[in-house]
């Protein structure tokens, strides 16, 4: 039995930027009225959480608690939490947070990805916005350390959660504590990349759609699409191994950018009027303004990977307007996530999404190992695995 008020478990801890996710033990205030105790069963490794680590993007104070793409059982909730269909043991996903205000027009209308408030709720909010306001701290009095990163810091085998981060598996979705092994990253990468499709991009099955890099995100918007009926997609990476894998998953185009000078050159020898929707994931200034260039009268850009600080696009915006071509961002796929969420699982349920192709499974002692595989593009999806410890 958990002791009420404090609460020991274990989480990889970052002490400052740039340094290693370490293991050890922290501990866990007692849910207030609007979070959720959560036993972590499985996290994804999100690029987020490497590019937070190393300092690229400020979160607030260290020491911190990272993951923002947990799956687990409810093991407490606050007496305030306002879905009342929640109970303890329920499966849940964990997803970004957002303002859910009614005077907020973008949460009012389903659109959370892009409520004002998502850099200063998930980067840079812990419960009072000061890491003095964390559930997390050290053991023996030595200080706070920062959590709710996203609303939930899943990076460790207990968490106290956001309610607003927080979705429920459907009722009759069949869903087991297996499954979420490799459903975990529902709540961020594939949200991201579908959501993408789903509520900005919107192809249609005729629309050629073109999407840069094979990662998590990219590969999610392929299989959006394809639930969606889209046909011709255009899977462009740098690494073969990924476009064999975006081949197999439906892609109907395979570009390497090997060796290719005119990235957008090639993409008009093979639609001469142009494509209708680019997703890029990759941040990469070159391919955005190749991808601009390929785009048809009409045609959409949709941005989600960041590019590096100090980057510019040359773009001709005489171009723009006449070809009435767009460019938007698109924060956390423009998504819902109590509605999104759901929407793949039943997706991922008819083998529409079939996103177990894309995970691999980790011990918790595994952990640098999941991280290298990460950053070497060897595996698409690391999750880490807390049932060992």
């Amino acid at each position: 039995m958990i002791p009420e008020k404090q609460i020991p478990t274990t989480a990889f801890v970052v002490e400052k930027p740039g340094a290693p996710f370490i293991l050890q033990d922290v501990i866990l205030d007692e849910v207030r009225a609007n979070e959720v105790l959560i036993e972590m069963k499985y996290t994804g490794l999100c690029h987020t959480d490497i590019v937070v680590q190393q300092g690229a993007i400020p979160v607030g104070d260290y020491p911190a608690v990272l993951g923002h793409e947990g799956a687990g059982i409810v093991r407490r909730i606050g007496n305030a939490v306002k879905d009342k269909s929640l109970q303890e043991g329920d499966l849940v996903f964990l997803s970004f947070s957002s303002c859910h205000g009614d005077t907020c027009k973008p949460c009012s209308e389903g659109r959370n990805g892009f409520c004002g408030q998502m850099t200063s709720i998930n980067f840079a909010g812990s419960r009072g916005h000061r890491a003095a306001e964390s559930p997390i701290s050290l053991p023996g009095g030595k200080g706070p350390v920062r959590g709710q990163f996203f609303g939930q810091s899943s990076m460790s085998k207990l968490a106290v959660v956001d309610e607003r981060s927080v979705v429920k598996s459907p009722s009759g979705s069949g869903i087991t504590v297996e499954d979420m092994a490799v459903l975990a990253p529902l709540g961020c990468g594939y949200l991201t990349g579908a959501g993408t499709v789903f509520n900005v991009l919107k192809p249609k099955p005729q629309s050629k759609f073109v999407v840069f890099g094979m990662g998590a995100v990219g590969l999610a918007a392929l299989l959006a699409a394809r639930s969606q009926g889209v046909e011709i997609i255009i899977a462009v990476d740098l690494v073969d191994a990924k476009l064999e894998l975006a081949k197999s998953l439906g892609a109907s185009h395979t570009l390497t950018t090997k060796g290719v000078s005119d990235l957008a050159q090639t993409l008009l020898e093979i639609f001469p009027e142009g494509v209708d929707c680019v997703l890029d994931t990759t941040g990469v200034v070159s391919l955005l303004e190749a991808g601009v260039k390929a785009l048809g009268h009409e045609g959409i850009l949709a941005i989600v990977g960041v590019a590096r600080p100090g980057s510019s696009l040359n773009i001709d915006p005489l171009a723009l307007m006449m070809g009435c071509k767009r460019i938007v961002g698109a924060i956390e796929g423009c998504a819902n996530p109590s509605l999104i969420v759901p929407q793949l699982i039943d997706l991922y349920k008819q083998g529409k999404f079939p996103v177990d192709r894309l995970a691999k499974i980790y011990h918790s002692d595994d952990f640098d190992q999941a991280l290298a595989d990460l950053h070497s593009g060897n595996v698409i999806k690391p999750i880490i695995k807390w049932a060992d410890l």
